[in-house]
């Protein structure tokens, strides 16, 4: 089998120009096989995927990560639906010449893919959603006392946010956070960009958009789906996953315990090899 670079680390990152747009992207691991397409959550960019987790999945799967339109490496504007992100999405891979994937949203991400599950369902051959919920889903894509408690504790004290936002506050939830973001300043060359303040705030509308429009028919996706999420998830109700999990006719559900948003980060000696396992 040949093999591409296998090391979150040192894969250089590429550019794909889609229809005058450049979109910014890495990949590596095996170069056969159905590739895994990843697709990242609020705010995040290709350097906050967690190296020990890409790197675990690549050491069997060929794993694609990129950044949508306006967002870290990538140009253009942000779009403000996530119908628009999807489109977007279904474009990269497209150009990137492939005809079937497996998909990894998490949490944004996590809606993005079920809706190119919805619009391009031939694509699909297998999806992971993590820490993410249905549209239209009780508690999905609110503004709660908890997500804005924790953004200004991290504003406060000079530290990324997702140090509180994606773990609990047990002690072994915050030495996973620690251990974490220590493993996201790993990376020390041909880094992205953040995401700017108008990204992020064209993010917030998609979210809140996603969080108020009508259900989706996802007795529609009729592909494999692995649900995962922790139990004590703070940014989306970990009841969501359980929504995703019976509303979706062919879903297994993995709940983490002591883990919260990022519990697929923080429990990863657990979801890499089940992740792996569903996949073959």
């Amino acid at each position: 089998m040949t093999l591409r670079v296998r090391n979150a680390n040192n894969a250089p990152t590429l550019y794909v120009d889609i229809d005058g747009t450049r979109f910014a992207y890495r990949e590596f691991g095996p170069s056969t096989g159905v590739p895994l397409v990843f697709l990242h959550h609020f705010t995040a960019v290709l350097d906050d995927w967690d190296p020990r987790v890409i790197d675990g999945i690549a050491s069997e799967r060929r794993v694609i990560i990129f950044d949508n339109r306006g967002v870290g490496g990538s140009g253009g504007r942000t779009p403000t639906t996530v119908a628009a992100m999807a489109d977007d999405a279904i474009a990269f891979i497209r150009a990137r010449g492939l005809e079937q994937v497996d998909l990894m949203g998490f949490s944004l991400g996590g809606f993005v893919s079920q809706a190119i599950a919805t619009k391009e369902p031939q694509l699909i051959r297998k999806l992971v959603l993590a820490g993410t919920g249905p549209a239209g889903g009780a508690g999905v894509g609110a503004i709660t006392p908890k997500l804005l408690g924790d953004t200004l504790h991290g504003l406060l004290t000079f530290k990324d946010p997702k140090r509180y936002l994606f773990f609990t506050r047990t002690p072994n939830g915050k030495a996973a956070a620690a251990a974490y973001m220590h493993r996201l300043e790993e990376r020390t060359d041909d880094r992205v960009g953040r995401t700017s303040v108008r990204g992020i705030a064209a993010q917030i509308v998609a979210i809140r958009r996603w969080g108020c429009q009508d259900a989706m028919d996802l007795a529609s996706i009729k592909q494999p789906v692995l649900v995962a999420n922790g139990e004590d998830d703070r940014m989306l109700p970990t009841r969501s996953s359980f929504d995703l999990a019976h509303l979706l006719p062919n879903a297994s559900l993995r709940i983490y315990p002591d883990a919260g948003h990022g519990g697929v980060f923080q429990c990863r000696e657990l979801f890499v090899p089940q992740l792996l396992e569903f996949l073959s």
